[in-house]
Protein backbone atom coordinates (compact mmCIF):
# COMPACT_ATOMS: atom_id res chain seq x y z
CA UNK A 1 0.00 0.00 0.00
CA UNK A 2 2.86 2.55 0.45
CA UNK A 3 3.75 2.69 -2.85
CA UNK A 4 -0.12 3.53 -4.00
CA UNK A 5 -1.53 7.39 -4.04
CA UNK A 6 -4.98 6.30 -5.08
CA UNK A 7 -7.19 2.93 -4.85
CA UNK A 8 -10.36 2.75 -6.41
CA UNK A 9 -12.61 -0.63 -6.07
CA UNK A 10 -15.64 -1.05 -7.90
CA UNK A 11 -16.67 2.82 -7.31
CA UNK A 12 -20.07 3.08 -9.03
CA UNK A 13 -21.94 7.01 -9.22
CA UNK A 14 -25.27 8.01 -9.72
CA UNK A 15 -26.97 11.40 -10.30
CA UNK A 16 -30.28 10.97 -10.43
CA UNK A 17 -31.27 8.04 -13.57
CA UNK A 18 -27.84 8.89 -14.51
CA UNK A 19 -24.81 6.19 -13.51
CA UNK A 20 -21.79 8.79 -13.50
CA UNK A 21 -19.36 6.43 -12.60
CA UNK A 22 -19.48 2.62 -14.00
CA UNK A 23 -17.69 0.27 -11.54
CA UNK A 24 -14.50 2.24 -11.91
CA UNK A 25 -11.32 0.28 -10.39
CA UNK A 26 -7.77 1.55 -10.88
CA UNK A 27 -4.83 2.24 -8.63
CA UNK A 28 -2.76 5.32 -9.24
CA UNK A 29 0.84 5.25 -8.18
CA UNK A 30 2.42 7.40 -6.17
CA UNK A 31 5.02 9.93 -7.09
CA UNK A 32 3.95 9.85 -10.44
CA UNK A 33 2.08 13.15 -12.88
CA UNK A 34 -0.79 10.75 -13.90
CA UNK A 35 -3.29 12.69 -16.28
CA UNK A 36 -6.94 11.68 -16.14
CA UNK A 37 -8.32 12.95 -19.57
CA UNK A 38 -11.45 12.42 -21.63
CA UNK A 39 -14.40 14.53 -23.29
CA UNK A 40 -16.71 16.83 -20.86
CA UNK A 41 -19.04 14.92 -19.15
CA UNK A 42 -16.63 11.62 -18.79
CA UNK A 43 -16.65 11.74 -15.54
CA UNK A 44 -13.57 13.49 -14.47
CA UNK A 45 -14.82 15.72 -11.87
CA UNK A 46 -16.57 12.94 -10.09
CA UNK A 47 -14.21 10.83 -9.88
CA UNK A 48 -11.66 13.70 -8.57
CA UNK A 49 -14.10 14.62 -6.08
CA UNK A 50 -14.65 10.88 -4.98
CA UNK A 51 -10.98 10.69 -4.37
CA UNK A 52 -11.15 14.26 -1.99
CA UNK A 53 -14.15 12.42 -0.09
CA UNK A 54 -16.90 15.51 -0.91
CA UNK A 55 -18.54 13.12 -3.80
CA UNK A 56 -21.61 11.25 -1.83
CA UNK A 57 -21.31 6.73 -4.18
CA UNK A 58 -23.29 4.60 -4.58
CA UNK A 59 -20.96 1.70 -4.20
CA UNK A 60 -17.72 0.63 -4.08
CA UNK A 61 -14.52 2.23 -2.29
CA UNK A 62 -11.57 4.72 -2.70
CA UNK A 63 -8.60 5.11 -0.55
CA UNK A 64 -6.41 7.41 -0.46
CA UNK A 65 -2.56 7.21 1.23
CA UNK A 66 -3.95 4.54 2.83
CA UNK A 67 -6.77 5.68 4.41
CA UNK A 68 -10.66 6.02 3.50
CA UNK A 69 -11.17 9.39 0.97
CA UNK A 70 -12.14 12.60 3.16
CA UNK A 71 -10.88 10.99 6.30
CA UNK A 72 -10.36 14.01 8.72
CA UNK A 73 -6.25 11.88 8.86
CA UNK A 74 -5.64 13.26 5.06
CA UNK A 75 -6.66 17.05 5.58
CA UNK A 76 -2.98 18.26 5.67
CA UNK A 77 -1.86 15.23 2.83
CA UNK A 78 -4.00 16.04 0.33
CA UNK A 79 -4.30 19.31 -1.57
CA UNK A 80 -7.45 19.95 -4.12
CA UNK A 81 -7.84 22.80 -6.60
CA UNK A 82 -11.16 22.54 -7.83
CA UNK A 83 -11.97 24.01 -11.71
CA UNK A 84 -14.07 27.04 -10.01
CA UNK A 85 -11.00 29.07 -7.89
CA UNK A 86 -11.69 28.99 -3.95
CA UNK A 87 -10.18 31.43 -3.06
CA UNK A 88 -11.13 34.82 -1.52
CA UNK A 89 -11.44 38.27 -4.08
CA UNK A 90 -11.66 40.90 -1.59
CA UNK A 91 -7.69 40.02 -0.14
CA UNK A 92 -4.60 40.30 -2.15
CA UNK A 93 -2.89 37.38 -3.47
CA UNK A 94 -1.07 36.98 -0.68
CA UNK A 95 -3.58 38.10 2.47
CA UNK A 96 -4.93 34.72 0.40
CA UNK A 97 -2.31 32.23 1.26
CA UNK A 98 -1.08 33.97 4.29
CA UNK A 99 -4.62 33.11 5.07
CA UNK A 100 -4.42 28.74 4.23
CA UNK A 101 -1.03 28.79 5.29
CA UNK A 102 -2.78 29.55 9.40
CA UNK A 103 -5.85 27.46 8.30
CA UNK A 104 -3.70 24.17 7.23
CA UNK A 105 -0.59 25.03 10.05
CA UNK A 106 1.47 25.56 7.45
CA UNK A 107 5.05 27.20 7.80
CA UNK A 108 5.08 30.79 6.92
CA UNK A 109 7.60 30.51 4.86
CA UNK A 110 5.61 28.46 2.46
CA UNK A 111 3.32 31.58 1.48
CA UNK A 112 6.67 33.27 -0.63
CA UNK A 113 7.32 29.77 -1.82
CA UNK A 114 4.05 29.03 -3.22
CA UNK A 115 3.60 32.51 -4.84
CA UNK A 116 6.92 32.17 -6.89
CA UNK A 117 6.44 28.51 -7.87
CA UNK A 118 3.05 29.59 -9.52
CA UNK A 119 4.79 32.59 -10.62
CA UNK A 120 2.50 35.07 -9.21
CA UNK A 121 5.39 36.80 -7.83
CA UNK A 122 4.86 40.16 -9.44
CA UNK A 123 0.85 40.21 -8.64
CA UNK A 124 1.19 38.83 -4.92
CA UNK A 125 0.24 41.93 -3.73
CA UNK A 126 -3.18 42.84 -6.35
CA UNK A 127 -6.83 41.83 -5.14
CA UNK A 128 -7.30 38.62 -6.00
CA UNK A 129 -10.60 39.87 -8.03
CA UNK A 130 -8.62 42.09 -9.88
CA UNK A 131 -6.93 39.09 -11.11
CA UNK A 132 -7.53 37.19 -14.71
CA UNK A 133 -9.51 34.10 -14.67
CA UNK A 134 -5.64 31.95 -15.22
CA UNK A 135 -4.15 33.97 -12.59
CA UNK A 136 -6.94 33.16 -10.07
CA UNK A 137 -6.42 29.66 -11.04
CA UNK A 138 -2.80 29.88 -10.14
CA UNK A 139 -3.73 31.63 -6.99
CA UNK A 140 -5.99 28.06 -6.07
CA UNK A 141 -3.14 26.15 -6.86
CA UNK A 142 -0.61 28.04 -4.85
CA UNK A 143 -3.05 27.75 -1.78
CA UNK A 144 -2.92 23.21 -2.50
CA UNK A 145 0.61 23.60 -2.44
CA UNK A 146 1.40 25.02 1.12
CA UNK A 147 2.35 22.77 3.68
CA UNK A 148 3.84 19.92 0.81
CA UNK A 149 1.00 17.89 0.54
CA UNK A 150 1.75 13.98 -0.41
CA UNK A 151 -1.02 14.61 -3.00
CA UNK A 152 -2.52 16.94 -5.13
CA UNK A 153 -5.44 16.46 -7.29
CA UNK A 154 -5.97 19.19 -9.17
CA UNK A 155 -9.63 19.62 -11.65
CA UNK A 156 -8.06 20.94 -15.23
CA UNK A 157 -5.67 23.42 -13.61
CA UNK A 158 -4.72 24.92 -17.08
CA UNK A 159 -8.16 26.08 -18.15
CA UNK A 160 -7.74 30.00 -19.09
CA UNK A 161 -3.91 29.60 -19.14
CA UNK A 162 -1.53 30.62 -22.13
CA UNK A 163 1.05 28.05 -23.36
CA UNK A 164 3.66 29.54 -21.92
CA UNK A 165 2.44 29.67 -18.89
CA UNK A 166 1.35 26.08 -18.90
CA UNK A 167 4.53 24.82 -20.13
CA UNK A 168 5.67 26.27 -16.48
CA UNK A 169 3.05 24.54 -14.86
CA UNK A 170 3.36 21.36 -16.26
CA UNK A 171 7.49 21.85 -15.43
CA UNK A 172 6.75 22.18 -11.68
CA UNK A 173 4.15 19.43 -11.91
CA UNK A 174 7.33 17.22 -12.71
CA UNK A 175 9.23 18.55 -10.07
CA UNK A 176 6.82 17.99 -7.53
CA UNK A 177 7.15 14.33 -8.09
CA UNK A 178 10.43 14.00 -8.72
CA UNK A 179 10.62 15.31 -4.82
CA UNK A 180 8.22 12.78 -4.09
CA UNK A 181 4.72 14.17 -4.55
CA UNK A 182 2.09 12.15 -6.80
CA UNK A 183 -0.20 14.26 -8.76
CA UNK A 184 -3.94 13.62 -10.08
CA UNK A 185 -4.15 15.81 -12.80
CA UNK A 186 -7.28 15.79 -15.14
CA UNK A 187 -7.92 17.74 -18.59
CA UNK A 188 -10.02 17.16 -21.75
CA UNK A 189 -6.61 19.28 -23.82
CA UNK A 190 -5.43 15.75 -25.72
CA UNK A 191 -2.30 17.54 -26.51
CA UNK A 192 -1.52 17.54 -22.27
CA UNK A 193 -1.39 13.90 -22.53
CA UNK A 194 2.35 13.88 -23.40
CA UNK A 195 3.42 15.71 -20.11
CA UNK A 196 1.63 12.71 -17.96
CA UNK A 197 3.95 9.37 -16.48
CA UNK A 198 0.74 7.45 -17.16
CA UNK A 199 -2.64 8.33 -18.37
CA UNK A 200 -6.19 6.95 -17.53
CA UNK A 201 -8.90 7.74 -20.64
CA UNK A 202 -12.68 8.09 -19.31
CA UNK A 203 -15.19 7.79 -21.59
CA UNK A 204 -19.16 7.58 -19.81
CA UNK A 205 -17.59 7.17 -16.93
CA UNK A 206 -15.80 4.50 -17.80
CA UNK A 207 -12.32 3.69 -17.82
CA UNK A 208 -11.82 2.86 -21.46
CA UNK A 209 -7.50 3.03 -20.83
CA UNK A 210 -4.70 2.76 -18.65
CA UNK A 211 -1.02 3.37 -20.01
CA UNK A 212 1.73 5.52 -20.31
CA UNK A 213 1.63 7.65 -22.97
CA UNK A 214 4.24 6.07 -25.15
CA UNK A 215 2.75 2.67 -24.40
CA UNK A 216 -0.87 4.05 -25.77
CA UNK A 217 0.42 5.36 -28.73
CA UNK A 218 2.79 1.88 -29.23
CA UNK A 219 -0.63 -0.17 -28.85
CA UNK A 220 -2.83 1.81 -31.66
CA UNK A 221 -0.52 2.86 -33.84
CA UNK A 222 -1.99 6.80 -33.51
CA UNK A 223 0.36 9.82 -34.29
CA UNK A 224 -0.55 11.57 -31.63
CA UNK A 225 -3.22 11.33 -28.07
CA UNK A 226 -6.52 12.30 -29.63
CA UNK A 227 -6.06 9.57 -32.63
CA UNK A 228 -5.25 7.38 -29.75
CA UNK A 229 -8.08 8.25 -27.91
CA UNK A 230 -10.31 7.88 -30.74
CA UNK A 231 -8.77 4.61 -31.72
CA UNK A 232 -9.25 3.17 -28.69
CA UNK A 233 -13.19 4.21 -28.82
CA UNK A 234 -13.85 2.48 -31.88
CA UNK A 235 -11.94 -0.82 -30.98
CA UNK A 236 -12.46 -1.46 -26.92
CA UNK A 237 -15.81 0.19 -26.27
CA UNK A 238 -17.84 -2.06 -24.03
CA UNK A 239 -14.42 -4.28 -23.36
CA UNK A 240 -11.89 -4.22 -20.61
CA UNK A 241 -9.70 -0.90 -20.37
CA UNK A 242 -6.54 -1.20 -21.98
CA UNK A 243 -3.40 -1.43 -20.02
CA UNK A 244 0.13 -1.18 -20.66
CA UNK A 245 3.75 -0.54 -19.43
CA UNK A 246 2.92 1.50 -16.69
CA UNK A 247 4.04 0.18 -13.01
Amino acid sequence: MGEVAISVDGLRVRRGRTEALRDLTVTVPRGQVVGLLGPSGSGKTTLMRCVVGVQKIAAGTVTVLGEPAGSARLRRRVGYVTQASSVYDDLTVRENLRYFARVLDAPAHDVDRAIAETGLTEQASRLTGSLSGGQRGRVSLAAALLGAPELLVLDEPTVGLDPVLRTELWELFHRLADAGTSLFVSSHVMDEAARCDRLLLLRDGELVADDTPDGMLRATGAPDAESAFLAIIREREGHAPRTGGAT
